[in-house]
């Protein structure tokens, strides 16, 4: 049986991380949480669909997915 993997999906539906998926949904968490520091210096996410998200409200935008 094929182990799990998971990736995370950002709000625009994009993955966060094109090289690496994840075997946990808690290690796809902590990518998630690594990759939204690199917008902590503007405080928010600019979103396509959604424009500027503040961080504390990201992860809602965002979806961990089973590939």
């Amino acid at each position: 049986m094929a182990r799990k993997k998971y990736n995370v999906l950002s709000p625009d539906g994009f993955t966060i991380s094109f090289n690496e998926t994840y075997p946990s949904r808690k290690k796809a968490f902590e990518s998630f949480e690594t990759w939204k520091k690199r917008y902590e210096e503007q405080g928010y996410y600019s979103s396509r669909d959604y424009g500027r998200i503040p961080l504390v409200d990201l992860a809602d935008y965002c979806q961990i997915i089973e590939v």
